[in-house]
C-alpha cells in the first residue's frame, strides 16, 4: 500500500497546499496531513485541519499540537523533528513524503521514504503562508472560498426599522474600505408586498437568498463584511406578521446565531423616518424589544449602539480594534455587551 505524509502549519491553507495534496492524492492510496500548532496565526489547529477535511474529505488528519517550533537546517532541529514525526507516526509506515521544502530530503530519508517534491520553486504557484498573512485580501485568489471567508470577521447590524442600521454598516464598509450587505429582506418585501403584507411562504425565500448574497461579498472583503440585519430579523418580523416561522427561516435563523462574529444592537433613540412602508415610533420601540427578547432566548451576545452617527462609527471602530476573531469576546473592554 502506498501511503504519503505530507505536514505544515497551513497558515492559510493555499492553493500550493492544495497542488500538493492534489499531487499526492493521485499518487497515493492513503494520504496522511499532519497539521502543526503554531503561533504564527490566531486562526486555531482546528479551523486550519478543518479547511483540509473539507476541500479534501479522504485525507487522514494527524493534529500535532505538540510539534517542534523551531525551523532551520542544523542536525540539533532536522534530529528534533524526525523524532517527533516517527512518535506522532506511532509506527504507520510512510511510503511517500510530499513537500515543497528543503526538509523533503532529511525527512524522507527519516522515514524510508520517497522524497517527493512539488513546485519547490514555487514557479506554478507564486505565494508564501507569509505573504498571505501580511495581506490576506491581495492574496485571495490563492486561497479556496472557505479558507478565505474564515478569515474575515462579518459584523452584523441588527434593530428595529429606522434605527440606522443601513447607514452604519454602509459607513463602516467606506471607512474600512470593504463590502456591505444591504438587507435583502427590504428589497424582497418592496417587490412582493400585496396590501404591505408577504405571505408565511415568502418569507421562506428571503434568509437564503440573503446567506448567498452575503456568501458573495465575502470573497470580496477586506478584513470585515458589515451586514445589514440577518435571518434572526426575518424571522422575528415572520413571528410578528404571522406568529410563527417556517422550517427553513427557523432553520437559518439558528445558524445565524454562529454565522457573525460580532453583534450590534442600533437603538431607538435616533429621529424616526416616517415613510410609507413603516408602521409608525410606537412599533418600532415593541419590535426593538421583540429583537431583544429574540437575542436572549438564543444567548447571543450584543453590543448596543447609539447616539448620533459619529458615536456610533466611534464606538463601533472601538470594538472592531479590540477584537479578534479567534479571541474571546469577554475580553473586550465594554460594560454593555448583552447576552
Amino acid at each position: 500500500m502506498r501511503r504519503g505524509l505530507t505536514l505544515g502549519k497551513f497558515a492559510p491553507f493555499h492553493r500550493g497546499h492544495q497542488r500538493l495534496v492534489e499531487t499526492a492524492l493521485a499518487e497515493v492510496d492513503e494520504l496522511v496531513v499532519m497539521v502543526y500548532a503554531t503561533d504564527v496565526t490566531d486562526v486555531p489547529l482546528q479551523v486550519r485541519a478543518g479547511w483540509i477535511q473539507n476541500l479534501f474529505p479522504t485525507v487522514r488528519i494527524i493534529e500535532a499540537w505538540d510539534g517542534p517550533e523551531s525551523y532551520g537546517d542544523t542536525a540539533e532541529i532536522r534530529r528534533e523533528q524526525e523524532t517527533y514525526i516517527l512518535k506522532k507516526l506511532d509506527g504507520l509506515r510512510i511510503t511517500h513524503f510530499y513537500s515543497s521544502e528543503f526538509y523533503g530530503d532529511h525527512v524522507s530519508r527519516a522515514l524510508g521514504a520517497v522524497d517527493r517534491r512539488v513546485d519547490e520553486a514555487r514557479r506554478a504557484v507564486p505565494i508564501s503562508g507569509t505573504a498571505l498573512r501580511a495581506d490576506p485580501f491581495a492574496g485571495r485568489p490563492y486561497m479556496a472560498p472557505r479558507v478565505y471567508a474564515d478569515l474575515i470577521t462579518k459584523v452584523c447590524f441588527m434593530g428595529a426599522p429606522s434605527t440606522g442600521k443601513t447607514t452604519l454598516a454602509r459607513t463602516l464598509a467606506e471607512r474600512h474600505q470593504t463590502a456591505w450587505m444591504p438587507e435583502y429582506g427590504a428589497e424582497y418585501w418592496l417587490e412582493h408586498q400585496v396590501n404591505r403584507r408577504i405571505t408565511l411562504a415568502q418569507f421562506e425565500a428571503i434568509a437564503p437568498e440573503h446567506n448567498h448574497r452575503e456568501d458573495a461579498l465575502v470573497l470580496d472583503s477586506r478584513t470585515y463584511l458589515f451586514c445589514d440585519t440577518n435571518p434572526i430579523t426575518t424571522y422575528v418580523f415572520a413571528k410578528d406578521y404571522h406568529g410563527d416561522a417556517g422550517p427553513v427561516l427557523t432553520r437559518l435563523a439558528r445558524e445565524a446565531e454562529k454565522r457573525y462574529d460580532l453583534f450590534f444592537l442600533c437603538d431607538t433613540d435616533i429621529p424616526y423616518a416616517n415613510t410609507w412602508d413603516r408602521s409608525g415610533d410606537p412599533k418600532r420601540k415593541w419590535f426593538q424589544k421583540q429583537i431583544v427578547g429574540d437575542l436572549a432566548e438564543r444567548r447571543v451576545p450584543f453590543f448596543n449602539v447609539r447616539g448620533p452617527l459619529h458615536e456610533r462609527v466611534a464606538y463601533v471602530e472601538d470594538i472592531l480594534r479590540q477584537h479578534k476573531k479567534f479571541g474571546n469576546l469577554l475580553d473586550i473592554c465594554h460594560c454593555d455587551c448583552v447576552g
